[in-house]
């Protein structure tokens, strides 16, 4: 009996690429390289928000990047938050967390402030 990836069985095969899978590699390296170069802060407001603390992330380009990502990052924080005008609103003082969550996700220029 032979396994599913026995050498032996591929001889004389030939293998060959889809225009798709082309695409698809070529649009995964746009992401990786668009999020490189976001430049994302993560700072703390109190301002108009009756005294309590809450984490904003800045600098998206797109509303539907912010809000993908703000999912994730509630998800993984177990935490509520908004997404309003490109900046991801999280409650609470969140920042080293999601420092740590953005450098995982890609997004290394992302700072603190």
């Amino acid at each position: 009996m032979s396994t599913p990836n026995d050498w032996k069985e591929l001889l004389g095969k030939a293998y060959s690429i889809s225009t798709e899978d082309i695409e698809k590699e070529v649009e995964q390296e746009r992401k990786v390289t668009e999020k490189a170069k976001m430049k994302l802060r993560v700072a703390i407001d109190k301002k108009n928000r009756s005294g309590k603390t809450v984490t904003v992330v800045t600098g998206f380009d797109d509303e539907e990047s912010a809000s993908a990502l703000a999912k994730i990052i509630k998800t993984k924080l177990g935490t509520g938050g908004s997404v309003k005008d490109c900046e991801i609103v999280l409650q609470g003082d969140l920042r080293d967390k999601v420092l740590s969550i953005l450098e995982k996700q890609g997004y290394a220029s992302a700072k603190k402030i």
